[in-house]
């Protein structure tokens, strides 16, 4: 499960570092404590440098950085959002928790937004669109930000499946105005918890990073305690302990995803001779992250099958099939401020989507794989696959 695959002496050495050095564990002041010592400012730092951007905010969650990179755009009630409707049910939570209103789209088969179904869906109260790089495979962005620059609508990428992955050699999340990551424990890079906000412009930075943290303006002329403010905000700042641990991560991303890419090859030259099995559609010029590697087959019933017959011989799935009512938008009638944007019950609103996601089954890529794992999961797949 990549990044925590590889949590060791690093991430502790980091962690030692702060003790040894005064102990600080809030991510600013203190300095005659510190001893000069800001984990989470030079994360963001080397971030930024990583990513090739100019601006970075750690937060304490993925679900945070949505949050606040909301926060930039001064939302209405009236306002929408757009969304896709295959995703973590935190992009859709972060759009209320906004104010807006939420709307997903249907997904293409990359099983990311569907630029088509997007541009149907822009209104003249459509603010803004977040568009999702699930499970390691990019969006088609050239198209979805056509649509967007001719509406002028801003792009929010939800990287929390794709971090390190690029598209048309950019990094994913530097490509909109703002990217999202997430850095929870299952994540390419984990700090446990924890997430990070790319910015493409010093004001939405500057406005996020005071919102962040309850509106601080973090005023060098005056103490913390008399900082100026220019608006309300929410305590979503990251600690130091996440902070050290994102350091000695952050060095090893490019390994875990090597890594990660070498096995998801090495799995799929052993499938994809197999009559009756597709793997998932990538837009041109993609580096994916292979979180996982997405494999489609005849039906439903035959996902089903092939998620049983991997677990026999322990071999997990992940999300599809076994996961979908956290990340389908049609099983989420308990959001009535989603619900509430369609004519139809949600349950009939994404047939597209839904008749895609029936006959997936994702497989979750480790670093650390066992030589036989490949041969194992076509033995598997082979098994369900003669059963017609």
């Amino acid at each position: 499960m990549p990044g925590l695959e590889f949590i060791d002496k690093e991430e502790l050495n980091e962690i030692k570092d702060i003790f040894n050095n005064g102990g600080v564990l809030f991510r600013q002041g203190f300095e005659n404590l510190r001893k000069n010592t800001f984990k989470v400012l030079e994360f963001e730092k080397k971030f930024s440098q990583f990513m090739s951007t100019k601006h970075s905010l750690a937060v304490s969650s993925g679900t945070a950085a949505l949050r606040v990179a909301l926060a930039t755009l001064n939302l209405k009630k009236t306002d929408v959002v757009i969304t896709q409707s295959f995703t973590f049910v935190a992009t859709v939570e972060a759009i209320i928790e906004s104010g807006a209103k939420p709307m997903c789209t249907e997904i293409d088969e990359t099983l990311n937004m569907d630029p088509n179904d997007l541009e149907k869906k822009i209104t003249k109260n459509t603010k803004a669109v977040i568009v999702v790089h699930m499970l390691g495979v990019p969006a088609r962005l050239d198209r979805i930000k056509k649509i967007c620059n001719k509406y002028n609508i801003p792009i929010i990428e939800d990287t929390a499946w794709g971090c390190g992955g690029k598209y048309n050699n950019k990094y994913l999340g530097t490509i909109g105005n703002m990217g999202t990551f997430s850095f929870d424990f299952a994540k390419t890079l984990t700090t446990g918890e924890g997430g990070m906000i790319t910015f493409k412009n010093k004001k939405d930075f500057d406005k996020a990073k005071a919102w962040h943290d309850h509106g601080h303006d973090n005023n060098p002329k005056v103490p913390r305690w008399e900082d100026t403010r220019s608006s309300s905000g929410f305590n979503f700042r990251m600690t130091e302990l996440q902070g050290a641990v994102g350091l000695a991560q952050l060095k090893k991303l490019k390994k875990i995803i090597s890594l990660q890419r070498k096995n998801a090859k090495l799995i799929w030259n052993e499938l994809k001779d197999l009559h009756g099995l597709k793997i998932r559609v990538s837009p041109s010029n993609s580096f994916e992250t292979f979180d996982s590697l997405i494999i489609t087959l005849k039906d439903k019933k035959k996902a089903i099958s092939c998620r049983k017959e991997l677990l026999k011989v322990n071999i997990s799935t992940k999300i599809l099939p076994e996961a979908t009512t956290w990340h389908f938008a049609k099983y989420w009638n308990h959001m009535p401020e989603l619900s509430s944007s369609y004519k139809k019950s949600l349950k009939v609103s994404f047939p597209k989507s839904e008749k895609i996601l029936l006959k997936c089954v994702s497989i979750p890529i480790n670093c650390k794989m066992e030589k036989n794992v490949p041969i194992i999961i076509k033995n598997s797949i082979k098994r369900v696959l003669k059963l017609d």
